[in-house]
């Protein structure tokens, strides 16, 4: 397989697997355990949310901070590991980057992982990543592979009819790499049924189960009927099989039951207490966080909650990584921390598993790894002159964080380390996609050999089904 690919190139490709994702007609189903498709006695989680750091979020200024080195003009820039701060969380000896301080008052409750490894693709893009983490395959596939909310959506099912399975909060695709994002925001060739329901502004969450401003009921069901008519007229309907043709009606069907139901309420974030909304209020990422809470409540089966990918804003710090990460932590600090103790004092917490994570983490000076080093993306002068150069610019896979908590993971524990001079590298445990995603399948009772038949050959939940479970991460 090719290491190197550019943006054009990962989107024909990605174009052409959802295509052969269609050619390939309905998976058949292999044969698997018992605990298929069962949420029983064997699993300790029911729901996932998933707070996705979009752009790369560096572990040296988050929650794996090291030698703190203000800023000093014409200051040597190897000489900074972090440019914040460190401050004590709830677990003796454990310190977070300053600015995370809430999260870390909780901490007690979940488990820190300072030792997650991204793959080596070559020239690193963010899309790439992000597909890679999604849906554990690294891109390009021959088939479209599904985002891992829609193999949990399809290996369970909803727990509320009503409540779509897969929710997807926070990402626009007007922004910047658009096409490469809806890549591996899909349910891939397991049909459109298990797919995420997409609310871009959690603000506006109720205009998504609603018909637009001047539309009643009457012309919105002649519209449901249109679009039925039309999936019988589309490529689907004419080239698909039957499996996909109903896959689409169905995805429908639920969005039309969601309108009509009360459940919708949960999406009306105005009905939230002054003071609660108050605190998750940070903008659209604390926002999502508090209606991630209100639809898990309501029976919702994977929430994915992003800070959005947006090239050169966020996380994805190619400048002014100090000043820039002061403001992402103030948009998710309270937030999360308001989140993780919503679920416990609801007695949610427990059967729900809360996942922090990004697509790779960042560095002053290295690209890539120490012994994979790839193109430089930014310029990054040796000497700082100039406070925008003072942050985490690089693109660095060879360490990262994570949080975990809920749904049987361990309380207070810490997992794996990374070195305390550059290149701050992972030197215990380290963790990788594919354990990351059989750790979470495996708590929800979802076994490690679940496949589909796709072009005749078995599609694993994580690549040829190999993945194994952290299990020391579990309770």
């Amino acid at each position: 397989m090719r290491s190197k690919w550019n943006r054009r190139e990962f989107l024909q490709h990605a174009s052409a697997a959802t295509m052969a994702a269609l050619a390939a007609g309905a998976p058949v189903s292999s044969l698997l355990s018992s605990c298929k498709g069962k949420s029983g006695s064997n699993s300790s989680a029911d729901t996932v949310i998933l707070l996705w750091m979009a752009g790369g979020m560096a572990h040296t200024e988050t929650f794996d901070p090291k030698l703190y080195t203000p800023f000093e003009k014409d200051m040597e820039g190897n000489r900074v590991l972090s440019t914040f701060k460190s401050l004590p969380t709830k677990l003796d000896g454990i310190h977070f980057s300053d600015g995370l301080q809430s999260i870390g008052n909780v901490l007690d409750k979940g488990t820190l992982i300072r030792s997650y490894v991204a793959a080596d693709m070559g020239h690193i893009l963010h899309s790439r990543h992000q597909y890679h983490w999604h849906t554990c395959y690294e891109p390009p596939q021959t088939v479209a592979a599904p985002h891992m909310g829609s193999w949990i959506a399809k290996e369970l099912g909803p727990k509320n009819p009503v409540i779509p399975a897969f929710v997807d909060i926070g990402q626009r695709f007007t922004v910047g790499e658009a096409e490469e994002l809806k890549a591996f925001h899909t349910a891939g060739f397991l049909g459109n049924e298990f797919g995420p329901f997409f609310i871009p502004d959690p603000s506006q969450g109720l205009e998504s189960v609603r018909p637009p401003v001047g539309m009643d009921a009457k012309r919105f069901e002649r519209r449901n009927q249109l679009y039925n008519e039309l999936i019988n007229n589309s490529p689907v309907g004419e080239f698909g099989s039957d499996y996909q043709r109903e896959s689409l009606k169905r995805s429908m069907e639920q969005a039309y039951a969601l309108l009509n139901s009360p459940e919708s309420k949960a999406f009306d974030l105005s009905t939230e207490p002054k003071a609660s909304y108050d605190v998750y209020n940070t903008g659209k990422f604390g926002l999502g966080c508090l209606l991630a809470r209100r639809l898990t409540e309501q029976g919702a089966r994977f929430i994915s909650v992003t800070t959005e990918y947006e090239p050169f804003k966020g996380w994805d710090t190619h400048e002014n990584g100090h000043t820039r990460l002061q403001e992402m932590k103030k948009q998710i600090d309270g937030p999360i921390a308001q989140l993780i103790k919503d679920l416990d004092e609801k007695g949610l917490l427990d059967r729900t598993m809360v996942v922090l994570a990004s697509e790779f983490s960042r560095d002053m000076m290295v690209e890539g790894k120490p012994d994979a080093k790839v193109l430089e993306q930014v310029a990054q002068p040796d000497i700082l002159s100039d406070l925008k150069f003072y942050g985490m610019h690089r693109h660095f896979t060879d360490g990262g964080s994570m949080l975990m908590f809920g749904g049987g993971i361990k309380k207070g524990f810490v997992y794996g380390k990374t070195a305390d001079e550059r290149p701050c590298k992972t030197i215990e445990n380290p963790i990788k996609i594919d354990g990351v995603h059989q750790t979470i399948y495996h708590a929800l009772g979802i076994a490690e050999d679940t496949q589909y038949e796709v072009e005749k050959r078995p599609f694993y939940t994580t690549p040829d089904g190999k993945g194994k479970a952290v299990l020391d991460l579990l309770a």
